[in-house]
């Protein structure tokens, strides 16, 4: 995930720097605006950290030209004052949330990734590692499978079935291929085991059988999930 920072106090910059690189986010630290506006224009930004009260052309004026820009990544507002104007004003322009100075790096941590994980799950963003779909939340590196806050407990096979069909969304997998990629053998002509196992999930998931919102067969072809 690419971020960028912009502060022209220095310390303050290379702070959050350090702490987002201890996320292994990458970073795009700037103590100009200028040269922060033309990041925004050259780079493919995740969301954007910017210094209210920065000289040149202020965090207000810049966060207004990120969203007539059509960028829709989160922005996070650092200020030394909070005001009720400054706060509307900033909304108004499009900004997601504030952050008052001195603050703590954890904290900003925290509300970063609030922020990164909202606009993941509104704008359908997937990575290697993990998948959003209608409140389905698919970890790959942890393993994991989370529904609406609440972890679901899969058998090994159960998640690589998940996980695949999640990871081609929109195509239609056929028992075979499913059978072959999960399981590593040659698929026979049966596809009880793969429908068993279908089931399971959908019932882990409690996913409505004769409409489900998860994976869906499609008769005489396989299972997709939309």
């Amino acid at each position: 995930m690419n971020i960028l920072v912009l502060d022209d106090e220095k310390e303050i910059a290379d702070l959050v720097e350090l702490y987002l690189n201890n996320e292994n986010y990458k970073v795009y630290k700037f103590y100009k605006s200028d040269e922060a506006i033309e990041c925004i224009n050259n780079v493919k930004l995740d969301l954007a950290i910017l210094d209210v009260m920065v000289k040149g052309v202020n965090g207000f004026e810049i966060c207004k030209l990120i969203r007539e820009k059509k960028l829709t990544f989160p922005i996070i507002m650092l200020t030394a004052k909070i005001e009720d104007k400054d706060k509307i004003t900033g909304l108004t322009l499009g900004a997601d949330d504030y952050i008052t100075k001195p603050f703590n790096p954890l904290e900003l941590i925290a509300r970063v990734k609030s922020q990164l994980r909202r606009y993941t799950k509104y704008n359908g963003i997937t990575d290697e590692n993990i998948i959003y779909i209608n409140g389905l939340e698919i970890s790959k590196s942890k393993h994991e499978c989370v529904l609406y806050g609440k972890k679901i407990e899969l058998t090994h096979l159960e998640f690589d079935i998940l996980a695949y069909l999640a990871t081609y969304r929109g195509k239609v997998v056929s028992s075979e291929e499913l059978f072959e990629k999960v399981w590593k053998e040659k698929y026979l002509d049966n596809n009880n085991t793969v429908m068993v196992h279908i089931r399971r999930i959908r019932e882990k998931l409690n996913d409505n059988i004769r409409n489900p919102k998860f994976i869906k067969t499609v008769w005489g072809v396989g299972y997709k999930i939309e």
